[in-house]
């Protein structure tokens, strides 16, 4: 993995400390071998993180964020490409986010996996909070119900569809994520920025119309996040990434049967992957160089 040289390009351009962070999805369980990482380099003023995540759970998002965050006074997100769902909201932390060209955000919304069954077989495997958030106003536009009869044919139709108390689980996640955006945006926004940090999650939470919406550098600028062009920092980490393509994910085995990395943590002093083995049931880290 050539990647070394590219690191420490940045660090010189930047005066800052580079750490990269590859992950197909964001889990509690990548935090102890961050915690080490970030234990090496120690505290520093200046901390660059190269990002790509496709998403994962929003609580490992938030710690992962605030980890970052308690090693360094200025924390920067770089991102070549994927920043997802989850990885949308850890991004929320950085006082500053360099994004390239092909960046990929996306919506925050909450997904709900289903599972296929006699009743709802042919129907969607994971179903957006959004999703629920929309029918009865699905039902006016469409069958021309008036908004109070709408709203109650939705919620008659959704329980006996969907179990009560998930309904339930889905309006605290909207909660939950509303709650964890405003504190990590806390983290570099001035006080007496509430309501401006309100509108930045309930746009990501609402405004869009779908949950894998592609959300572009300029889309994020628009919402008033820190976003900054540098075309030569842009460069250097899409190699990176170019690099972490051939190596981290599913997709870059040559064989089914073959082993792969589905999380990397690396620095200018080498790298920490996540291995797995088809059919087996755990995972483990090993240490690995980089060039």
């Amino acid at each position: 993995m050539k990647i070394r040289g590219h690191i420490e390009e940045i660090e010189r351009r930047r005066g800052a400390t580079v750490l990269v962070i590859s992950a197909t999805n964001l889990e509690i369980e990548l935090l102890p071998p961050l915690y080490d990482a970030l234990r090496e380099i120690g505290h520093v003023p200046r901390l660059e993180v190269v990002f790509s995540c496709r998403g994962g759970v929003v609580h490992a998002a938030r710690r992962i964020a605030l980890l970052l965050h308690d090693f360094t006074d200025h924390l920067t997100f770089i991102v070549p490409h994927h920043c997802e769902s989850s990885g949308t909201i850890t991004a929320l932390a950085a006082r500053e986010i360099i994004a390239g060209p092909v960046a990929v955000f996306s919506p925050i919304d909450p997904l709900l996996q289903t599972s296929p069954t006699a009743s709802n077989e042919g129907g969607p495997l994971g179903v957006s909070a959004q999703d629920v958030r929309l029918f009865s106003q699905m039902s006016k536009d469409w069958f021309g119900l008036e908004e109070g009869e709408a709203k109650l044919k939705a919620l008659s139709v959704l329980s006996d569809s969907i179990f009560p108390t998930t309904l339930t689980s889905f309006y605290r996640s909207i909660l939950e994520i509303q709650l964890i955006g405003a504190e990590l945006l806390s983290l570099h926004m001035p006080p007496g920025s509430e309501a401006e940090m309100s509108k930045i999650v309930d746009q990501l939470l609402f405004g869009h119309h779908s949950h894998g919406f592609a959300l572009s550098r300029g889309d994020m600028a628009a919402l008033g996040l820190p976003l900054r062009g540098d075309p030569a920092i842009e460069d250097l980490a899409w190699e990176i990434a170019r690099e972490l393509r051939g190596l981290v994910g599913a997709g870059a085995r040559q064989a089914i049967e073959d082993d792969w990395f589905d999380a990397l943590i690396a620095t200018r002093s080498g790298s920490r992957r996540r291995r797995r083995s088809p059919g087996a049931p755990g995972s483990r880290w090993e240490a690995g160089d980089i060039e």
